[in-house]
């Protein structure tokens, strides 16, 4: 779904991602962990091209997306739902789920499947953005994303500041979507049970280099947690 090859990245003087090399394959849940400012955020903004790369490649599927616009990567079918939600707080619910289908087609409506997943967001629907608790704004970042139909979908720490209840209502979304096998999910989080819990591969990084990587089930195991450790 997405090839990452060689990718590298500068701000001024510091080298901030360093040759990294990963695929993301259709159908699984791919978490990337690490401690903070390793650069997981700065590699996330790269892959939307709101970070130009300095080198390297970024394919999804067959095409080179790798100086292509942001919004030339959601039209291709990646959707992002940034850390801190960064939802429209003056616009109401139904008009921040609207700004996803900006590259639909004139007349398209928002898909059922949102509210099914996120049955608050119709209760809620006239509501200003800005009115809603974290959590609800979190599933409105992400049910945001999922209108657009992306093919794959990047989460930046969806959990944090979040309830544990909704933390739920969000781990089964995540699992649905990945099940269908259809969608490639790119997951950042600090929150190790929630990442092992959705892992079907992980990554780890350490001063901008993946350090480690391998097969969800064997996170513990391969003791992933040890790299989140203050």
């Amino acid at each position: 779904m997405l090839s990452v090859s060689q990718l590298n990245q500068y701000y001024g003087g510091s080298h901030i991602l360093r040759d990294l090399s990963f695929d993301l394959p259709p159908g699984k849940v791919t978490t990337l962990l690490g401690r903070n400012g390793v650069g997981k955020t700065t590699l996330l903004k790269t892959l939307m091209g709101l970070v130009p790369a300095a080198t390297g490649s970024i394919k999804f599927g067959e095409t080179d997306l790798t100086r292509a616009a942001p919004y030339q990567r959601v039209r291709a079918g990646i959707g992002y739902v940034p850390q801190g939600r960064e939802i429209f707080p003056r616009l109401t619910v139904e008009e921040n789920l609207q700004m996803g289908l900006a590259i639909r087609p004139r007349g398209a409506r928002i898909p059922e499947s949102t509210y099914e997943m996120f049955p608050v967001l119709r209760q809620m629907l006239r509501r200003r953005g800005g009115d809603l608790s974290g959590g609800q704004q979190q599933q409105l970042a992400i049910g945001r994303a999922l209108v657009a139909g992306p093919k794959l979908l990047i989460l930046d720490e969806p959990t944090e500041g979040i309830q544990p209840s909704i933390i739920k209502d969000i781990e089964r979304v995540i699992r649905s979507l990945a099940q269908r096998g259809e969608m490639a999910i790119l997951l950042v989080e600090q929150y190790y049970e929630f990442a092992r819990s959705l892992a079907d591969q992980y990554l780890v990084m350490e001063r901008g280099e993946i350090i480690a990587h391998g097969s969800g089930a064997n996170m513990d195991a391969d003791g992933v947690r040890r790299y989140l450790a203050v």
